[in-house]
């Protein structure tokens, strides 16, 4: 059996992925303008979320999930630079909240390591 953590991560990517679908408009307006196609993208990173989720939450499967959470997490690193950046995008949330996010990143890359 997987301990809790680990279906508690893929619980949260579930959901999270599920939430591009309930608000897309967020996802969009985050998103570096350098990033083509905002809609398809929103789409596949809610798909990958879900996914990986439920890959995570499987045994067989957990290790190719586990590397793809820290890829996408790496991939998702120049959105949170962009939302500092930029002042619609940061959806007025302080900077000291932008900024947190950056290391919550690589705490979350460290947390799916775990199940490599």
């Amino acid at each position: 059996m997987l301990p809790w953590h680990q279906y508690l991560m893929g619980v949260l990517l579930v959901l999270a992925g599920v939430n591009h679908f309930r608000n897309p408009k967020l996802y969009k307006r985050i998103m570096p303008p350098y990033i083509p196609a905002h809609s398809t993208m929103v789409t596949l990173s809610g798909i990958a979320e879900m996914i990986l989720g439920f890959m995570l939450m499987n045994a067989d499967t957990q290790t190719i999930a586990a590397w793809g959470i820290i890829v996408m997490l790496i991939v998702f690193i120049p959105v949170h630079i962009y939302m500092l950046q930029d002042e619609k995008a940061a959806m007025k949330l302080p900077k000291w909240v932008l900024w947190l996010r950056l290391p919550l990143q690589f705490a979350l890359m460290y947390w799916a390591f775990q199940y490599v």
